[in-house]
């Protein structure tokens, strides 16, 4: 028997427990006999983990290299090289146990040891009672990401963080890598604690400061890289395409170059010689002005390729964005649909891209909005490796001042069949896995809105079961997040955290933009109304509201032809307003006013009705919260009061605008006589 000194494991600050993982979570574990086998340096995490949890609560941890019946011990967490199982369950998956008075986790590789581990924190108590029959746990999805839209140097408009809602930047502060890196590490044992296995460190937007983390600065990334590794989690980076004109390689950036496709090989070389456990690079090309292979007449497969071909050596992926599309539109042109470009530029390119190549898909067609349809791209290439993105930086959900959980969006995503109920669901498509933009940042509660840290822990776990429920998703965060207070008032405190959190997707999107309509936001920042704010621009995001109706016609019949991207049966329930949802009408169809819908509704009543409502509910939400105030941490509760305040001044603001818009154009009043501006 061998004993080994633990590793060090981040506390909360004093006083203080800003996320989920609080100390007080880990106290089943911790007041437990419990022994740990195996090597590694995963292993030295969970060995670290544990004896720091016995250390504050009484137990004991011995550390070994093989387990022994003749031990005593409550908690058994060891690696078994010879796992069987009904299925593989490979490095990441684990087995858990219960019988004749000992829990035992076993785990064929390291990270399925760590993931093991915090499945028992999660269970707290119940880990310990009974009899457990052998449950085999692993991830649906082998890729679980976060892309950080984080800049090195402060960008003259999007600042520190692109999109970002929550203070800085964990990695980067004016120009430089913030050197904090017990911060960075608290962060990776928070993640992983979700599911989360791989980050991308820097923007997609890649400016000339940070093209260098590929070269001469790859040492700041390999530092970070270091922090992560303890939790299982793999370094990404994005790249620009040009990186070999911005520098000073070959004079071109051709995929099909061979002095290109040498650049990138050394290059690469190189970056693994730094970080020998580098994930790959995160690629945004001809989108948004950034540069690509279209201006050398190439294909995104070639572009693509080129950098999968230097990565293959080391088992690096390419995260390829396919949000790609004409943000020059001519407002005046009805044909050109921003909907339709993803489709159009990627399924033609269907079994050209290498293995290691994910052709990285936002879930909708447009651009995170509160409401969209799945993108019919996830369906129609199924010789592509996928990986679905989502944003949990709430940046058209409220940026993170107003509590909007989107467990429940995410999961009508991954549930969603592209070729009807009893097809493969979105969920099983996305063989390139999960990918979330991240919501977190320099912020003391991480995502600035301590609520928003649902978002950021749920996605996590529906990269591990797509299928899973989204709000017990919800309440294993409530029960990680405020267990201390649970010990008092369990259930008023549950209670109120349900109420304001299980309702807030269909809250938020009630005061907001209609029926699927999306956008209808302020310019460049994007928060707040403003309906006809994107209606005469450039970015191809319109309404189309007149004196008659509103909404886009993209049938095949009379518009654009989207809804014929879609396999059937949604091509046909799309075309028809008659088939299709009333929470989608009109993302696919402009029509009258007066418009019924299946809920028995006119167009232009749901309008007036449900913006009332919204804010009617963030009225009640923010009572809820306050009346939690004797169970919630003060700081943290002024916090939540505060933003609530500026929710329903949003919300507010947001119903009349929308509810006086509308009233002018139609000229049709609110059937219950309500005051509308």
């Amino acid at each position: 028997m061998t004993t080994s000194a633990p590793v060090v494991v981040p506390l909360p600050p004093a006083g203080v427990d800003p996320a989920w993982l609080p100390s007080e979570a880990f106290r089943a574990l911790g007041s437990r006999r419990i022994l740990v086998c195996g090597t590694g340096a995963l292993v030295d995490t969970v060995h670290g983990e544990v004896a720091w949890a016995c250390g504050a609560f009484g137990g004991s941890v011995v550390r070994a290299e093989e387990p022994g019946d003749d031990r005593p011990y409550d908690l058994l967490l060891h690696l078994d090289e010879h796992l069987d199982a009904p299925e593989p369950l490979g490095d990441e998956g684990f087995t858990l146990v219960r019988r004749r008075g000992r829990t035992a986790v076993a785990a064929a590789g390291q990270r399925g040891l760590l993931y093991g581990l915090f499945h028992v924190v999660r269970l707290g108590e119940a880990a310990f009672g009974g009899a457990r029959a052998r449950e085999a746990h692993r991830p649906a999805l082998a890729s679980r990401m976060l892309d950080h839209w984080d800049n090195v140097a402060v960008h003259p408009v999007m600042g520190q963080v692109e999109r970002g809602y929550a203070g800085g930047s964990l990695f980067w502060r004016d120009g430089r890598a913030r050197g904090d890196l017990e911060r960075v590490r608290t962060y990776g044992r928070l993640l992983a604690a979700c599911g989360i296995n791989a980050i991308a460190v820097n923007n997609v937007n890649v400016h000339a400061t940070e093209a260098h983390l590929l070269t001469d600065r790859i040492g700041e990334v390999a530092e970070i890289a270091g922090a992560l590794r303890p939790y299982g989690i793999r370094t990404h980076l994005s790249v620009t395409f040009a990186a070999p004109l911005v520098l000073g390689g070959p004079a071109t950036a051709d995929p099909l170059d061979e002095a290109v496709r040498a650049w990138w090989a050394e290059v690469t070389g190189r970056v693994y010689a730094a970080i020998p456990d580098f994930g790959g690079y995160v690629v945004k090309a001809d989108s948004e002005g950034q540069p690509g292979p279209f201006a050398y007449g190439r294909s995104h497969a070639d572009g693509a390729n080129l950098l999968a071909d230097a990565l293959a050596p080391y088992g690096g992926t390419v995260h390829w964005r396919a949000f790609v599309y004409d943000h020059r539109q001519d407002w005046r042109d009805r044909s050109t649909d921003r909907a339709c470009a993803a489709y159009d530029h990627f399924v033609p390119l269907d079994g050209r891209f290498r293995d290691n190549a994910v052709l990285q898909v936002k879930h909708g067609p447009m651009d995170f909005q509160v409401r969209e349809p799945v993108s019919p791209v996830i369906g129609a290439l199924p010789r592509t490796r996928l990986a679905v993105e989502v944003q949990a930086t709430q940046e058209y959900t409220g940026q993170q001042r107003h509590v909007c959980a989107l467990a429940p969006m995410w999961s009508q995503v991954l549930r969603w069949c592209p070729e009807g109920e009893t097809g493969t669901s979105v969920g099983g498509l996305a063989r390139g896995g999960l990918v979330a933009v991240s919501n977190a940042g320099d912020d003391p509660y991480w995502t600035g809105h301590p609520l928003a840290q649902a978002n950021l822990y749920t996605v996590g776990r529906l990269g591990w079961q797509p299928d899973a429920d989204p709000f017990a998703l919800l309440d294993e965060w409530i029960d990680l997040t405020f267990t201390p207070a649970r010990t008092e008032a369990p259930e008023r405190l549950v209670a109120g955290l349900r109420a304001v959190l299980y309702r807030s997707w269909s809250t938020y999107e009630k005061y907001t933009a209609p029926l699927g309509v999306g956008f209808m936001v302020q310019p460049g920042h994007h928060y707040g109304p403003s309906v006809d704010g994107y209606e005469y621009s450039p970015w191809g995001t319109y309404h189309f509201a007149d004196r008659d109706g509103v909404g886009v016609d993209r049938t095949s019949a009379t518009g654009t032809g989207y809804a014929g991207q879609y396999a059937r049966p949604w091509a046909a329930v799309y075309e028809s307003p008659d088939t299709c949802p009333d929470e989608l009408l009109l993302f696919f169809h402009h029509v009258p006013y007066g418009q019924v819908l299946h809920s028995g509704r006119t167009v232009i009543q749901h309008i007036y009705d449900t913006h009332f409502e919204g804010v009617a509910e963030v009225e009640e939400a923010r009572q809820v919260w306050a009346s939690l105030v004797d169970l919630v941490e003060p700081a943290r509760h002024a916090r939540v009061a505060e933003r609530y305040e500026e929710q329903l001044r949003g919300a507010r603001e947001w119903r009349d605008h929308i509810n006086s818009y509308f009233f002018r154009k139609s000229g049709v009043p609110d059937a219950h006589g309500r005051r509308i501006h």
